[in-house]
């Protein structure tokens, strides 16, 4: 028997995701038509050992309960939302949760973090992890450019035995170009390996007078870093679709992968479709929209007549009227796009150009002090008149714009 476990962080985390995280906590976002998490699950359901998925954060309980209440009834697992009384950090809400992981005594657990999107090949992963009795942890590992692996966890390994023997976690400087990419394997006995990390830290604290927090453990810094060189560290390198989902222009990336993916699943309509495009069954669609390529539509959402929409994400009950433009755009829930108006954002994918390259999640503001372009985001309850321009812009929640905009943040 194997388990799961989704670490998802909670509310203090996922700033950059602002303000699409003020409504719908990051972790249910939806791409493709499926809250973020929901494709974990859904990987780790094709599993026939995955018996049991732990989803461990500092979300309310009330934010998670309909969630997993839903994916048990669809995937037929048992599935449980562990709350943190407080962000215990990677490692320390799963070692606070070690009895409930170790339950059962399953042969080893799946660890994913919850803003990571990829083909999961946990099938490849298990099965080289299973041939490592030695092995404690298999990281899931992917090629970077030489310029973007030091914004990740870098790992030096042997050639023949793929063993970790350097792991250091955003590095100051070039160690390598083979990254983390926040999935792992794991056996039960590394919670002896973290039960000595959290010593070295309770023994810290208090002979630093309470300077720091006991309970607070680094999974990258307090486990791994230290399980390197041991050969009780493995990276299995991929070459699957991997990407995180930081900003919302990254959403719109991960979106885009998901639905190639999912194909199969794309529902029909009466529009004009350019593949691949997921249209939720309640929406409403007018037959001479124009939808796609790389788009996602909510539930109760009305397009009208002669819109074009490609490169976006339509949230739950929007709207968008006749003849408007929606180009590279995260529209929110309950939102209205007015008729005949444009609202156009900048693709931040990865530069075509570099073998490797992952997404650039640039800062919000360059050296300026002027908005980086980037994709638009209508916050929920927003409301775009007829006859406007919205561009690389961001709307917060419940605003009424009364003119154009251009690169602002409009609070």
């Amino acid at each position: 028997m194997l388990k799961a476990v989704i670490l998802i962080g909670g509310p203090q985390k996922g700033t950059r995701f602002r303000p699409l995280s003020l409504d719908t906590p990051k972790p249910l976002f939806p791409v493709a038509g499926l809250p973020l998490i929901q494709h974990h699950i859904a990987a780790c359901a094709k599993l026939e050992e995955c018996k049991e998925i732990l989803i461990i954060g500092s979300y309310p309980t009330t934010v998670m309960t309909q969630f997993v209440s839903d994916m048990q009834k669809e995937y037929r697992l048992i599935i449980r939302y562990l709350y943190e009384f407080m962000p215990l950090g990677t490692g320390g809400g799963l070692y606070h949760f070690r009895d409930q992981v170790r339950a059962g005594n399953p042969t080893g657990f799946f660890l994913l973090n919850g803003d990571v999107c990829a083909d999961f090949p946990l099938k490849k992963l298990w099965k080289f992890h299973d041939a490592k009795p030695d092995g404690l942890v298999t990281i899931m590992g992917t090629e970077a450019t030489r310029q973007q692996s030091v914004y990740y966890g870098c790992m030096v390994r042997e050639t023949n035995t793929n063993a970790v023997t350097h792991y250091v976690e955003k590095p100051n400087s070039y160690v390598s170009t083979l990254i983390n990419c926040g999935v792992y394997v794991c056996s039960l006995q590394v919670f002896q390996v973290m039960a000595e990390a959290f010593q070295r830290k309770q023994d810290r604290f208090y002979s630093a007078n309470g300077h720091g927090g006991p309970e607070y453990m680094s999974w990258e810094q307090d486990v791994l870093s230290q399980l390197a060189g041991t050969h009780k560290l493995y990276a299995l390198q991929v070459t699957n679709w991997w990407s995180q989902v930081k900003t919302a222009g990254s959403a719109i990336y991960a979106n885009r992968h998901y639905l190639e993916l999912h194909q199969n699943k794309l529902i029909d309509a009466p529009c004009k479709i350019l593949p691949d495009v997921f249209i939720h069954p309640t929406a409403i669609v007018h037959n001479t929209a124009v939808i796609g390529p790389n788009v996602s539509i909510g539930a109760g959402v009305t397009i009208k007549a002669g819109v074009r929409i490609k490169e976006s994400i339509v949230l739950n009950n929007a709207t968008v009227h006749e003849h408007s433009l929606v180009m590279y755009s995260v529209v929110g829930q309950d939102s209205s796009v007015g008729e005949w108006s444009r609202v156009e954002g900048t693709p931040s994918d990865p530069d075509p150009n570099k073998p490797f390259a992952k997404m650039d999640n640039t800062p919000l503001f360059n050296n300026d002090g002027r908005l980086n372009p980037s994709v638009t985001i209508l916050g929920a309850g927003v409301t775009v008149p007829a006859e406007r321009i919205l561009l690389n812009s961001i709307v917060l929640p419940h605003k009424q714009l009364t003119r154009s905009y251009k690169n602002e943040i409009i609070l």
